[in-house]
């Protein structure tokens, strides 16, 4: 880098920190902080739901898996996002937005007190934020990893500029000040990918390598198979119901899109822009990586660094800090949109369980609190970061694909499925038991089996048993044992349906009341049963 790429990176910053300062001014309580008041376009909501999806993991871990196996990394990875998306756009999307707008709730899992009960709630919030924590830890160590590779600054330097000058625009700006940067982000991501494009085709040419002769050339050999190595079919079907629920809210950031909308109509046509975008996007941000074992040779054995040195090697310098910017705005808009959504998450689900004084916060409180949350979160997440390559966690890409898709079905399946009437008949045992068995079956797939299995449990099942085990179990037990009481089945037909009220902002409350059984049964209207 020199100072033209240094000026670009700098620049970036300022614009960053510059909306959030400007998204402040419509941050009045915690609905606008968290849900945008219900007032954000579909089109700005579809292109938000889209970045944040992405982080420079596409970039390291991805970037490897393309250079060592080549089109795989996008016919499991994103194929199946934009495929799940697009199925959610019907399934998920509208009733997500009912949350806020029929429910009139701020976090997506403040809903399940009353469709199950306190217990699966704190469940399912707790065991999130913690998975929440390694998984953004991923992130910052991935863009981290790429800053080291242009720059020279140590990994944890690297972790803290990122994570600060994130920090500063969406804990003052909320949800609009991610919504908006992932805008700009996009815009930047577009002018890089395609100079990236560019310079790779150029250079193929310069090299006597025509744009569709290269997939001939040896070091590609077997590149052009669309499921190699520990990426298989049972890997591409698991990812597929993981990516489904995951995309659609089950990791709580992308739920929040769809609340931000004004209604169901606007949150489903959200979805469907997301998921044209992860369709056609990234196969131009991919085709470079798919040619880098002809133009460079990677110096990590998972070959992460491998895009870092093809955009050193080929790209002038403004453009060079143009790519680099790209890298930092995918990380951001990931791991700022997390830290907004657990933030929600633990003010109107988890404080005002374990501290009385947060069931009586005013408006003015509660956004304050949510600040401060924000704060931590990613103080939190940046110390897991500096753990990644180490014994417990391994590299990056194990982090994202083991532990995060490995632990998103048991997570996932109670919250998600629970907004469906098919699934009406599972209540807080089906949930707690699905949830608890998930994890417990990842634990003894990814270690005592693990441990005593020649070779290793195949990556595949890694991830796809503890989704089966939790999906399994979650719709046995409801038909064992249903608990689909009249107030469980009026919430879940107030998600399911659009009302007088179902494009109003519809403004949360200042802080949720802890609820128990007793206090369910009282929850809903009379009129709505």
């Amino acid at each position: 880098m020199n100072g033209l790429d240094w000026a670009v990176l700098i620049g970036y910053f300022g614009v960053m920190v510059a909306i959030g300062v400007w998204s402040h001014k419509r941050v009045d309580d915690v609905s606008d902080f968290f849900t945008a008041g219900g007032k954000m376009p579909w089109w700005l909501s579809g292109i938000s739901h889209h970045m944040s999806g992405y982080s420079a993991v596409m970039f390291t871990g991805y970037a490897g898996i393309a250079y060592t196996y080549g089109v795989t990394s996008f016919v499991t990875w994103s194929f199946p996002i934009a495929l799940g998306v697009a199925i959610g756009s019907k399934l998920f999307a509208p009733r997500i937005n009912r949350l806020r707008s029929r429910l009139h709730v701020a976090s997506p899992l403040e809903y399940l007190k009353n469709r199950y009960d306190l217990k699966t709630q704190q469940a399912l919030a707790w065991s999130g934020m913690l998975l929440k924590i390694v998984d953004v830890g991923a992130k910052w160590a991935a863009i981290a990893t790429l800053l080291s590779v242009f720059t020279g600054i140590s990994l944890n330097q690297g972790i803290l500029i990122t994570g600060a000058i994130t920090a500063v625009y969406c804990t003052i700006g909320g949800l609009w000040a991610d919504a908006l940067t992932e805008l700009g982000q996009f815009v930047i991501q577009l002018l890089a990918g395609v100079a990236m494009f560019v310079a790779v085709v150029l250079k193929l040419d310069d090299k006597g390598i025509g744009f569709f002769g290269a997939w001939d050339e040896p070091e590609l050999k077997g590149h052009g198979e669309p499921l190699v190595g520990p990426y298989g079919t049972v890997f591409l079907l698991a990812f597929l119901f993981i990516k489904l629920f995951e995309y659609n809210g089950g990791m709580l950031n992308q739920a929040q899109r769809y609340m931000a909308t004004a209604n169901a109509r606007e949150a489903e046509r959200s979805a469907r822009l997301s998921a044209a975008l992860w369709l056609v996007w990234p196969v131009v941000l991919f085709f470079p990586m798919w040619m880098s074992p002809l133009l460079v040779q990677s110096q990590k054995p998972d070959g992460s660094d491998s895009y870092g040195l093809m955009t050193e090697q080929l790209l002038p310098h403004g453009l060079l800090g143009l790519v680099i910017v790209g890298f930092f705005s995918h990380t951001m808009a990931m791991c700022s949109s997390d830290a907004n959504a657990i933030a929600a998450v633990f003010t109107r689900d988890c404080a005002p369980v374990v501290w009385r004084r947060a069931r009586t916060w005013s408006e003015g409180q509660g956004l304050r609190v949510a600040r401060i949350t924000t704060v931590v979160f990613l103080g939190l997440s940046m110390a897991a970061a500096t753990q990644v390559n180490s014994p417990a966690f391994k590299d990056i890409i194990t982090v994202v694909i083991k532990w995060v898709a490995g632990l998103m079905g048991p997570m996932a399946i109670p919250m998600m499925l629970g907004l469906l009437r098919p699934f009406r008949r599972s209540g807080p045992t089906a949930a707690l038991t699905s949830w608890s068995m998930g994890l417990l079956a990842f634990w003894l797939v990814n270690y005592p089996i693990n441990w005593n299995v020649d070779g290793g449990v195949p990556l595949q099942y890694q991830v796809s048993i503890p989704l089966a085990v939790s999906l399994v179990l979650y719709i046995l037990i409801g038909f064992l044992k249903p608990e689909d009481t009249p107030e469980r089945l009026a919430i879940i037909e107030r998600i399911n349906t659009d009302g007088d009220d179902s494009s109003s902002g519809g403004a949360a409350a200042a802080v949720p009341e802890p609820r128990d059984d007793a206090a369910v049964r009282g929850a809903v209207p009379a009129k709505d049963l």
